[in-house]
């Protein structure tokens, strides 16, 4: 067998957002490489989408999907008690993936456009990092390591998206501290900033936007999802 192929054998991922875009370009990248991945999405049918998508013939791979609102706290609790019940541990990788957009101008704005994308992207990502932590360290696992999907965009902003940049600067820095606090318990903490990908997500952008988009890269184009890699 591979390496690549075997790599993540025996390790339980949780990934959020699982069921469109870069979140399920995660969960077949993982399945592929040994991993059981819990596939958690608010959309219960997108999340089943990608279960049946999911590599699982190697050694000791059992996935499953779950629904989760990652704006709620009480949802997140469900879920990882549900995982650990399943696995009788909890994951030891979680990519954080969900997220959502809510574009307009900052002019135009309304303040539940701008409340619900921080809840999502921002809120969201402390939940589960929290839940997470939190479940690996009461039950004394050696490593962990918590990858969070955050986004060019919060580097150098965005024309219509004030809430979205301001989300995804915000994960990058809840991500550095995190790993500063965490690093004694085994558990890392990084945060990938993708370029213009893909997705769903970008499927709702006016097509004038995805060409400015297209203008500031190099190759001409949007990435696609499954070209995004990273270590865990």
């Amino acid at each position: 067998m591979a390496a690549a192929a075997s790599r993540l054998i025996s390790r339980l991922t949780l990934v959020t957002g699982g069921g469109s875009g870069i979140g399920r370009a995660v969960c077949q990248r993982f399945a592929s490489e040994g991993a059981s991945v819990v596939v958690a999405d608010i959309s219960e049918e997108s999340a089943n989408e990608t279960l049946g998508s999911l590599q699982g013939d190697l050694r000791g791979q059992g996935h499953m999907a779950a629904v989760v609102d990652v704006s709620s706290k009480e949802s997140i609790t469900k879920l990882v008690t549900s995982i650990q019940t399943r696995y009788f541990q909890p994951p030891s990788v979680c990519v954080n993936a969900a997220g959502i957009t809510r574009d307009d101008f900052l002019l135009n704005m309304t303040e539940e456009e701008f409340d619900k994308v921080i809840q999502v992207n921002l809120k969201g990502s402390f939940l589960v990092t929290q839940a997470v932590a939190q479940a690996l360290v009461a039950c004394g696992a050696p490593k962990g390591s918590i990858v969070t999907v955050g986004s060019i965009v919060g580097k150098v902003g965005n024309v219509g998206q004030a809430n979205y940049a301001a989300s995804k600067a915000g994960v990058e820095g809840l991500t550095r501290t995190a790993a500063k606090e965490l690093s004694r318990f085994g558990i890392r903490c990084n945060c990938v900033l993708p370029g213009f990908i893909s997705t769903p997500m970008t499927d709702k952008v006016p097509e004038k936007v995805i060409d400015k988009m297209k203008s500031l890269v190099p190759m001409g184009r949007m990435g696609e999802p499954a070209g995004l890699s990273f270590t865990v």
